[in-house]
């Protein structure tokens, strides 16, 4: 059955249509209320005229589909398609900032809390998303310090000899080690932590006063003390959340700028009436086949994120803070063939960012209206309700005047700077990178200092290793450090990083010294584990750890090995990390280059009968290569070694 016989049978109920090309990938995922005049609709005339239209109907060659209830479940549906599948003609959001959630490991037996941007189905509870980034480090941060349940890497499906350093700081309650704790104990702090993140300060209030009462009537006083103190903690943050409900409702603003083809949003977080976080979006090198034409009444609504640009060379501009036309009308795009559709975009990225999320303010302001907008209000609202029976209805909303136009006009300003730092090329501050690398590598603190080690070899001979730094926006050439591997025999990367790691980090430890902010390593998975094994036998733990995998560019984060970051090409924290790699790996390469030439150079010398090791050192380092050596007479020589050897290796040089 070819295409066109396929589509008159497919229904005329809301779905989800999936265009193959010939090697059945999916290249381009849709929704439509009547599935089969929607797909029909792209054989239409008109339409194979549009240029992404025309390219997706030449490479298609079959079209599945999957019917649903109603459109909200086509939009969900569709979503989640999109974001499985990636199909080619639907732009995706890709984005280097993600959500930070605070993540308790209920599936453990002794139960952990983290601070990850990424939601799995592995039994843990999730809380958030929090903003700014630093405010869920900070929640941690008080959890550490007042119920004492900790965020380590520490294997604790077995007993350790002895505590590590928070324990001693009474940041945690020492499970780690035998009869510290008990499972009792332990599990009253996690449910303590649970009522305090689900936002049930009250019940916890009751809960600790009950708990402070029985310690006091049972005389133990320094139990009921730090019950009295937790009290007080919870009480304090629950006064705080009362006046920023006061002050006004959670908000999600956009603004944008698009131009010549590429585009940048900016989404700002308003949780009780402030700004508190600011988060972007980038999309750059849109392909012809993804221009969209605004004036073409027969373009249908597409789910895709397909923001679009006019012909090479035209000056097309778009700022997100001017009036467009709503659905139904007709808008005068700036070119005259093809132009960016900001409907469908916004339309697209709405339920990329929410859909499916556990959190979705009460508020969405965006700069345009779009066909589909009071169906996602209507899910999103759904959605909201089914995760908190106490939430509001989400609204859509696109204000023409008054405060909150003046915030997405705010937005879209922000978002032209953002597109001038990006497309055009202009270097961020150090501090801004700084401030961006603790984002992505979600580091507890700004980072100051990092160590870049990577190992160096030629079959395994000569294996030597590189430690560079990098210390308040520059690299630090006096701490650089060279270590000749003596304990590992062959070719192994693995127990070569493990032996530099472990005597970099003890000795750190045997002079007291500060760990950097952060440990970076030149390669994969292998390597990174290797270190991690290095730093957990000198009992050194939540030491922040990466890797830089080669070819691939690709961030492993310890203990996030799951998830690896894919940086953006442009993004300044791909640079600095790639500038950081870049200076290790020369200063190997360059230090292993030197071993090999002195040993190729000692090779000659070795074969003179009375000169050994030591003393082919000795003239190496005098005259500071092997053709020095080769012009000295035996006086010059002399200087050096006896007169016997002196004579024995000029006669040497002159035969």
């Amino acid at each position: 059955m070819d295409l066109l016989q396929k589509i008159r049978t497919i229904p005329t109920e809301p779905g989800v249509y999936l265009y193959k090309n010939a090697e059945g990938e999916v290249i381009y995922v849709g929704k439509a209320k009547n599935l089969r005049s929607r797909v029909a609709s792209y054989f239409h005339e008109g339409r194979r005229e549009d240029s992404k239209t025309g390219t997706l109907m030449r490479e298609a060659v079959d079209v599945d589909y999957i019917v649903v209830r109603n459109n909200k479940e086509a939009l969900a549906l569709e979503n989640n398609l999109i974001k499985q599948r990636k199909p080619r003609f639907n732009i995706l959001l890709r984005d280097d900032k993600t959500y930070p959630y605070v993540k308790l490991t209920l599936s453990e037996r002794w139960p952990r809390i983290y601070v990850t941007r990424r939601l799995r189905k592995d039994g843990s509870a999730y809380y958030g998303p929090y903003f700014p980034a630093n405010l869920a480090y900070r929640i941690v941060d008080l959890i550490h310090r007042n119920f004492l349940i900790p965020s380590c890497k520490v294997d604790l499906t077995r007993f350790h000899p002895r505590p590590c350093l928070q324990y001693y700081i009474k940041r945690c309650l020492g499970p780690c080690v035998q009869d510290l704790t008990t499972p009792e104990a332990y599990q009253e702090a996690v449910r303590d932590v649970k009522l305090f993140l689900e936002g049930r300060p009250t019940d916890l209030s009751k809960s600790l006063q009950q708990r402070m009462e029985q310690a006091a009537a049972a005389q133990e006083y320094e139990r009921a003390a730090r019950y009295r103190d937790l009290i007080s903690t919870v009480e304090q943050l629950q006064e705080r959340q009362r006046i920023a409900a006061a002050e006004g409702d959670d908000a999600d603003v956009f603004g944008y700028h698009y131009e010549n083809g590429m585009l940048a949003v900016n989404l700002f977080h308003m949780r009780g009436g402030r700004v508190v976080d600011r988060r972007e979006f980038f999309w750059e090198d849109l392909p012809e086949d993804v221009w969209v034409r605004v004036s073409d009444p027969d373009a249908r609504q597409s789910p895709a994120l397909e923001p679009s640009a006019g012909p090479s060379g035209t000056d097309t501009e778009h700022v997100g803070t001017g009036a467009f036309a709503r659905p139904g009308e007709r808008s005068e795009p700036v070119s005259s063939a093809t132009d960016f559709n900001p409907g469908e975009f916004f339309s697209a990225l709405l339920k990329q960012l929410y859909i499916g999320q556990p959190y979705v303010p009460r508020n969405l302001y965006v700069p345009v209206d779009f066909e589909d907008r009071s169906t996602l209000e209507d899910l999103l609202s759904e959605q909201a309700a089914g995760s908190d029976p106490r939430a509001a209805r989400v609204h859509i909303l696109v204000p023409q005047r008054g405060d909150k136009r003046a915030l997405i006009d705010l937005a879209g300003t922000n978002a032209k700077q953002s597109y001038d730092q990006r497309f055009r090329v202009l270097k961020p501050n150090a501090k801004a990178i700084q401030e961006e690398l603790r984002e992505v590598l979600s580091l507890p603190e700004l980072p100051r200092r990092i160590e870049c080690f990577d190992i160096s070899h030629i079959q395994g001979a000569e294996t030597v290793a590189s430690m560079v730094v990098w210390e308040d926006g520059k690299m630090k050439k006096s701490d650089y450090r060279k270590f000749i591997i003596r304990t590992v025999a062959g070719v192994d990367d693995f127990a070569s990083m493990r032996e530099v790691v472990t005597r970099r980090y003890k000795r750190l430890q045997q002079e007291e010294k500060t760990m950097p902010s952060l440990v970076l390593i030149d390669g994969g998975l292998g390597q990174l584990h290797a270190a991690a094994e290095a730093l957990e036998a000198l009992e050194i733990i939540n030491q922040p750890l990466a890797a830089i995998a080669k070819r691939e560019e690709i961030l492993y984060i310890y203990g996030q090995e799951k998830d690896p970051l894919a940086l953006d090409h442009h993004s300044p924290v791909l640079h600095l990390i790639q500038l950081i790699r870049d200076e290790a790996h020369r200063f190997a390469v360059t230090f292993h280059r030197k071993r090999r030439q002195m040993r190729d150079r000692s090779t000659e010398l070795m074969e003179i009968p009375g000169v050994g090791e030591s003393t082919t050192r000795r003239l190496l380092e005098h005259f500071g290569s092997l053709q020095a050596v080769r012009q000295a007479d035996a006086s010059a020589l002399s200087a050096v070694v006896t007169r016997v050897q002196a004579e024995a290796i000029s006669n040497h040089f002159r035969k």
